[in-house]
């Protein structure tokens, strides 16, 4: 049995939660995010198209917006990612409202390609307002994501999928979903970052909240954090010191985007101050 099957990957992180030993993912929208990653000693990988945009210097939000094929441009980064990852675990965000997926096809090619598991992104979760009403009144709906994570679950895949209240952990726990990832906004920070949100400790009530929500399902369920103001090490530690029911962090912007934009920044201003 591979040591990336769903049963072996759950087995591993429920031992690192029982040394009290936080599960760290991040996403990776080039080869080289992904090695240094893995470098790194993360726990998990995940690429969807956010992190084309991302690495190309443009806010993450745009992969909410019909700037492309989600599921293709996946599919196509799949090729530069997965090659150079040898032993951690990738995981492919998947549009699960795309109308034009036959979705056990897309999650078989994704599978076959190496993918561990899939987390569902672009997500309708991030949307709200009379936007959000409109488009579930017309069968573009967070469901669609959750039956895709039930889907992936049915196939032994690895699912890590975001929510963004109560009802969408309980939801998705009741999918079958492995890791819940508690979604606290677009993060926040550097030069394309959001510049407002909740506060660490409105974030760490919210997890508790969702976490405590999706344990009253299945309590074997586990739970990350994400986005909002959770930016840098230390954030994420704060909030893993004051959450009851977080079992570690995963960051998109937070593993690539800023650490790239503080180094490449740094490394010019010692070049231009040679005298």
């Amino acid at each position: 049995m591979s040591h990336l099957d769903r049963a072996n990957l759950m087995n591993h992180f429920r031992e690192m939660v029982d040394r009290g030993q936080p599960i760290i993912g991040g996403g990776a929208g080039t080869g080289i995010s992904a090695k240094c990653e893995e470098a790194g000693g993360i726990d998990l990988i995940v690429i969807y198209n956010s992190g084309r945009y991302r690495m190309a210097g443009r806010a993450s939000s745009a992969g909410l917006l019909a700037y492309g094929n989600a599921n293709q441009i996946v599919q196509e980064m799949a090729l530069e990612v997965l090659p150079v990852v040898k032993h951690t675990p990738v995981l492919a965000g998947v549009n699960g409202t795309d109308p034009f997926v036959i979705m056990p096809k897309l999650l078989r090619e994704l599978k076959d390609l190496g993918f561990a598991g899939v987390q569902n992104f672009p997500t309708v979760g991030l949307i709200d307002g009379t936007f959000r009403i409109s488009l579930e009144e017309t069968g573009i709906n967070y469901a669609d994501e959750v039956e895709m994570i039930r889907l992936a679950h049915e196939m032994d895949m690895l699912t890590t999928p975001y929510v963004f209240s109560a009802e969408e952990a309980v939801a998705m726990t009741q999918a079958g979903a492995d890791i819940i990832v508690a979604h606290m906004g677009v993060t926040v920070g550097g030069t394309i970052g959001a510049t407002s949100g909740k506060t660490l400790d409105e974030s760490v009530a919210l997890i508790d909240e969702w976490a405590a929500a999706a344990r009253e399902v299945r309590d074997d369920v586990l739970v990350l954090c994400h986005g909002g103001p959770i930016a840098t090490p230390e954030d994420a530690a704060y909030v893993m010191r004051k959450s009851r029911l977080c079992h570690g962090f995963y960051g998109a912007s937070s593993m690539e985007r800023l650490p790239t934009e503080i180094a490449l920044t740094e490394q010019i201003r010692q070049f231009k101050a040679i005298s």
